[in-house]
Formats: C-alpha cells, structure tokens, sequence
C-alpha cells in the first residue's frame, strides 16, 4: 500500500502499518507487516513555513510516487485528503488527480480516508470534491453520526462485491457492534440534519472568517514565528521559534492554556508544531472570534517568553 509521510490512518493493526509517526508505531513494529511504502507528502506551496521550490517538491513526489509502483505489487493507495494530525497539511492541488490516474493505470484501488475530512469540515460534503476525484473507497467516521462510536467504509459496487462474497449464513467479517442500530439512526439523522441545514456551505462561510481572522495574527509574536493555513472550518495555527525550529513544549503549553479558558484546541504534527481548530459546524460566529482573541492573548504571554530551552528534541 503507498501510503504518505505524516499520514495518521488510526492505530489498529492494519492502519498502523500506513500511519507514518513511529511515535505510535514504534512500540509495535514486531508484530507488524510493514506493508505500507511512505512517500513525500507535497503541501502546497502558500502553506510552507520556510521557503522551498514548489517544483522541485513536486519533482520530489512523482520521482518518490513512479518508484513506489515499479516493483509491480502495489494494491492500493491510501491518502488523507488534507492531512490532520500530521500538521493541517493541505496538499498542492494537482495531487489527488495524479493519484487517480496512476491508481487507474496500475490497477491500484485509490482509498481515501476522509474519518476527519469528511461531511461538511472542508466546505464540500468530502474533502475529495475539491479536486473532482471519485476514490475506490471512502473511509469515513466521526462526524458520520456526530459523537457516538460508528464508521463505514464504502466502495464502488465492483470493488464491494469482488472483496465480499455471498453469504452462506456465516459473516466472513463482523464483530459484536457492527451495524449498531442506534449509531445507525443515529448517522441517518445527523445526515438528514446536515441536508437540511446545508452546513457544507455554512463551514465555508465561518472558515472564510476563521482563516481571515488567523490572518490577523502578526508573523511574529516575541521569540515566536506563526503562520496560518487552513480549509474552511479545517484550520491550524503553526507556532515555530526565531530560528524556525518547532517548541513542542510552547505548543503544548499554549493547548492546555486554551483549555483552562474553555476552548478545544489540538496538538497536530510530529512535533506538536501546529495547534489546530477544527469547531463544530454550527458554532457562531462570534465564537471564532472569541476564540482567536483567546489564542492571540495567550501567543502573547508565551511568546514574551525566552524559548531557547524549549525546542523539540
């Protein structure tokens, strides 16, 4: 399976084998396949914190993307549309199309996990909109009922029926709360709520202001560099030193200080570089307003502050 530097598939057996971090694959990499074949994840070019060539990245990804396919025995491709926790990671715009086609060329499935992206957070239904590109599969989750523990993974009808054969009254695949009824009504209602409210089009909306309001932000706070990115109601702050090193401590610091004034942030990349807000759909506007004030006032106080022993190791 090609799978990307930074992805984050869960930590299941199986998806720990396409979950790049070894933070959390390294205490079980003897019981696991080491199936998956990462490879360089091209952000895109407005969202870089230093200055690179957007070319020569992109050079990078299809020489490392051509590579991964050579030895003939690739199954599958599985991305993240926009990367979440490795670091609100958005790709170059080109990316998903390319997949596609050499997915179709080689006779790979295209796999999309969209556990994160999906239902509204990107502005679309599904991140995958964005670029016009129809995946094999579709993972999907949290907000599939809203909170309560149910996710699905859906197919095109060839692949579905080719990977599941006919029961003989024996499942082949099942565990004890598969299909639950109530996360099922419960998935079906927060469907039919998401219709009727078009929150799509709404998370668009607030994102323009939460991505406009991060922009307000200065580069620099005291020892601290910021830069903004994000995808609508999909957004990360990254917090880097004077000297463009990541201060996991200073982030980490800054959640729990956001936390203790009532606001849900996330600590996202390897190191923790990026804090990210990704709010419900529905959340006023005057609430992102609020919480960026609280994340400026925050930056302020941590930032006046001397980092030089708080870089990441």
């Amino acid at each position: 399976v090609i799978a990307f530097e930074g992805a984050y598939h869960g930590l299941g057996y199986g998806t720990l084998n396409t979950t790049h971090r070894d933070h959390f694959k390294a205490p079980f990499r003897d019981q696991l396949r080491e199936f998956g074949r990462f490879i360089p994840f091209p952000v895109r070019p407005q969202d870089r914190f230093f200055a690179t060539d957007s070319k020569a990245d992109w050079a990078r990804f299809e020489s490392a993307l051509l590579a991964a396919f050579r030895p003939g025995d690739v199954g599958a491709i599985l991305v993240e549309p926009i990367q979440a926790r490795g670091g609100i990671r958005i790709p170059a715009t080109a990316f998903l199309r390319r997949l596609r086609t050499l997915a179709d060329e080689h006779g790979a499935l295209l796999i999309l996990d969209e556990i994160y992206t999906g239902f509204g957070r990107t502005g679309k239904w599904f991140a995958c909109e964005h670029s016009a590109v129809i995946p094999d599969l579709i993972c999907l989750g949290k907000a599939l009922t809203g909170g309560f523990p149910l996710s699905a993974c859906i197919g095109k009808a060839e692949v579905m029926d080719a990977a599941w054969p006919v029961s003989d009254g024996e499942a082949i695949h099942t565990s004890t709360f598969l299909g639950h009824p109530v996360g099922c009504a419960m998935a079906l209602a927060q469907i039919d709520e998401i219709t009727r409210r078009d929150l799509p089009t709404r998370a668009a909306m607030l994102g323009c202001l939460l991505l406009e309001q991060l922009r307000e932000l200065p580069d620099k706070m005291g020892s601290l560099r910021l830069r903004s990115r994000g995808m609508w109601l999909m957004a990360g702050l990254e917090i880097r030193s004077a000297e463009g090193q990541p201060v996991t401590q200073v982030s980490l610091a800054l959640v729990k200080a956001m936390l203790h004034r009532g606001f849900i942030v996330l600590p996202e990349g390897e190191h923790a570089e990026v804090i990210g807000l990704s709010p419900p759909l529905t959340i006023p506007a005057s609430e992102l307003r609020r919480t960026v004030t609280a994340l400026s006032a925050v930056l302020r106080v941590v930032g006046a502050t001397d980092h030089s022993n708080s870089l990441s190791q």
